[in-house]
């Protein structure tokens, strides 16, 4: 029998399996399957002796890499049906399910890409999970996680923008940038496609958003929320990854580095940096101030 440490209220129980439902759709694509794949999970964690259950400091971390897991197996099995994965996909965000986190569109992008590339995308940029833990899941080491990331991210504008001249592309970025210098939400959503997803990398150093924002009206919301009005804080062109993006100062320091995907006269994808390691070759001497 379970001792009395293994209470735990009903609205964890239910937030953490809500939490691990998430995992399991973003990185397969499939309502149903992701249910079946957590149903999987907690029978792995009951079939644990109670000697086993009680050296697990975290039992929603031990989970959610079980998830993982099984996860990045049903991805690399060589019969999976992209093509139903897709369909119930479109089927599940037409009734409501994750709909504020996801798209047809983003699935559909997720899905085409390798197995350990979408395991790294989805475990680091939209659930932040720890380095450590993305490693144990795909049994490599860190940095070739955080290569296999970036492959993905790649993959992921690739797919979302189309040829933009530099001059087109630096026009979209400058008009975005004044929309919110101006705090102006209607013409910054104007400007974002209607399914323009926003990712906010914070690596868990500090409070940003965790899931990615879907939607271009839910995207400028939270922008202008990121970087509303402060006497000490400028926004910037600079470049960023070879293209114009824009940079956040707080005094003399970098707070945020903004890259913008842009596909035609919106912009498709944000890709929003304030973890503070990654800032910080913005931040030496020498370097941007």
């Amino acid at each position: 029998m379970a001792g009395a440490d293994d209470a735990v209220s009903l609205v964890e129980l239910l937030d953490e399996r809500r939490h691990l439902v998430d995992v399991a759709f973003w990185m397969l694509g499939r309502e149903r399957e992701a249910e079946r794949v957590i149903d999987e999970a907690y029978r792995q964690w009951f079939g644990l002796s109670d000697a086993e259950r009680a050296r697990i400091v975290d039992p929603r971390s031990w989970l959610a890499r079980v998830v993982g897991g099984i996860c990045l197996s049903r991805l690399a099995s060589p019969g999976r049906d992209r093509a139903r994965v897709m369909s119930d996909a479109g089927d599940a965000v037409g009734r409501g399910v994750l709909a504020e986190e996801v798209s047809g569109v983003l699935l559909e992008a997720l899905d085409s890409l390798p197995p350990a590339e979408r395991a790294a995308f989805v475990l680091n940029d939209v659930f932040a999970c720890a380095p450590g833990a993305v490693a144990d899941i795909l049994r490599q080491s860190e940095p070739v996680c955080v290569e296999l990331a970036d492959r993905a991210r790649q993959s992921l504008r690739a797919q979302r923008g189309l040829p933009t001249s530099v001059a087109e592309h630096d026009a979209v970025v400058g008009a975005v940038r004044a929309a919110c210098v101006s705090e102006d939400e209607g013409v910054l959503a104007s400007l974002l496609a209607v399914d323009a997803t926003a990712f906010f990398d914070g690596g868990g150093k500090v409070r940003a958003l965790v899931k990615p924002v879907h939607g271009g009206a839910q995207v400028a919301r939270r922008l202008l929320t990121l970087l509303a009005r402060h006497p000490r804080t400028t926004l910037d062109t600079h470049a960023v990854n070879g293209r114009t993006g824009l940079v956040v100062q707080y005094g003399r320091q970098v707070a945020a580095v903004i890259s913008l995907d842009v596909a035609g006269p919106h912009v498709v994808q944000v890709w929003v940096t304030v973890n503070p390691d990654k800032l910080r070759t913005w931040n030496h001497v020498g370097g941007l101030l």
